[in-house]
């Protein structure tokens, strides 16, 4: 599959998500930090599975892949940012909410231009104005 598609489906899985994970919050009555131990819990589960067969090739990722992944992944987007994404969505309008969140685009090209590893084309300069003209559309009252 190209790697746009999956983009795609990403979108798709994290706003359907996001709308379950809402009404779960409000019916519920579930705190934000709640909310995302239980997606946690289970997702931890399901992809433990699915990782099963790869878990022997951890050993030779080596300390700065991993520690990358540990800092990156499970303290800033998938700690920090998913406490902070639960909150606003317990909280605020889902309309309002995930437009906002879903700026992350623009975080990760400012980290890798920063980083040097990715370039600067005007293509996505273009592109992430015209997102950012979307949000500002979606969220005006």
């Amino acid at each position: 599959m190209k790697p746009q598609l999956f983009a795609l489906l990403t979108a798709a899985a994290w706003g359907i998500g996001g709308y379950f994970e809402k009404k779960g919050l409000h019916m519920g009555n579930l705190s934000p930090q709640l909310g995302i131990t239980i997606r946690t819990a289970v997702a931890l589960i399901i992809l433990s599975i699915i990782a099963a067969p790869q878990i022997k090739t951890i050993t030779s990722a080596g300390t700065p892949a991993l520690l990358h992944m540990i800092i990156g992944g499970g303290i800033v987007a998938g700690s920090l940012g998913m406490l902070c994404f639960y909150a606003a969505l317990k909280g605020g309008d889902i309309g309002t909410i995930m437009p906002i969140a879903f700026t992350s685009p623009m975080f990760g090209i400012l980290a890798a231009t920063i980083a040097g590893s990715e370039p600067l084309t005007p293509r996505i300069i273009i592109g992430a104005l015209l997102t950012i003209a979307g949000i500002i559309v979606l969220t005006l009252r």
